[in-house]
């Protein structure tokens, strides 16, 4: 079914007719189905997936040259509460089970039109994936998909990433970190009053030395809060020491929310801090802002 994106068990051709004719009085071949799609100028896709208990989850299709990527979600809303991100607002319902982010995966590649026309998957939409770990860590071995074309992003919660570092599927991590200390981060993320800045970036340093795979470290720029030349300057020492990438996210704006990205120039200036002192950045071009798809604006509800 993942692999021919049938919708439904007549559509299994592989499978003996008698059986095909049987399987509707026993079986349902999906749980969800997709109800709103919107498009950008860019030409990302949002999509809204309704599930078996009218829960609604939105995930994103997103196109870049050769590459198009499928941005999933693992829960109904995010109970992390990250200040400055849409997806928590109204907190959340329920973790999504495996099949239901499997299911999320041949919705997107149905859309993207054909399984073979994705060529990454990222656990970047709403929730965190590692408070839902079976059923995430379940779903990304079944979609097919290489683990070097499969990132995980977490805001760091250590024990997990250690534990996903054992796995024997070492996807790419992309760790949430969106300041360089911990007051700083304590008032963005609150989770992180739990554990701490110095434990997560550990954790994702073992998790290299575990699976040979640089991390990378995804910081948003927010205007007044986290973007000056002291923050870069803290935060190249904070990730000195190699095999480690930074993405530059300047902040996606969310309606009811304070927050506002800085002016380009701050931008580029905080990179180049970055790149003075050997980290590899990149400052990473918003896709969907237009339609609410782009990072931090996904809901529980369409908009």
């Amino acid at each position: 079914m993942v692999d021919r994106l049938a919708e439904g068990f007549e559509g299994m051709t592989d499978l003996p007719l008698p059986l095909r004719r049987a399987l509707p009085a026993r079986l349902r071949p999906l749980s969800s189905r997709t109800e709103v799609v919107r498009r950008s100028p860019d030409g990302t896709a949002k999509f809204l997936v309704r599930l078996e208990d009218d829960l609604l989850v939105e995930c994103v299709l997103i196109p870049e040259g050769a590459r198009l990527t499928l941005c999933l979600s693992s829960q109904v809303g995010c109970p992390v509460g990250c200040a400055f991100c849409a997806s928590g607002l109204e907190g959340v319902a329920r973790n999504l089970a495996a099949h239901e982010i499997l299911e999320e995966f041949l919705h997107g590649a149905r859309l993207a039109g054909g399984r073979d026309r994705v060529t990454h998957v990222v656990m970047m939409g709403m929730g965190e994936p590692l408070l839902n770990y079976d059923a995430v860590t379940a779903a990304i071995r079944a979609f097919g998909v290489s683990a070097r074309r499969i990132t995980l992003s977490t805001v760091g919660l250590p024990d997990r990433i250690r534990r996903l570092a054992g796995e024997g599927f070492p996807v790419n991590l992309a760790v949430s970190l969106h300041a360089p200390d911990d007051e700083t981060r304590d008032r963005l993320i609150p989770l992180n009053r739990k554990f701490g800045i110095g434990e997560v970036v550990a954790a994702a340093r073992a998790y290299f030395e575990e699976t040979g795979r640089d991390v990378t470290f995804e910081y948003l720029l927010i205007e007044g809060v986290n973007a000056g030349p002291a923050h870069a300057g803290r935060l190249a020492r904070l990730l000195s020491g190699g095999h480690r990438n930074v993405n530059l996210i300047p902040l996606n704006p969310v309606e009811g929310l304070p927050f506002r990205p800085p002016p380009a120039r701050d931008v580029e200036a905080f990179a180049a801090i970055l790149r003075r002192e050997g980290i590899p950045t990149h400052v990473r071009r918003p896709r969907g802002r237009e339609i609410d798809a782009a990072c931090g604006q996904l809901r529980r509800r369409h908009r």
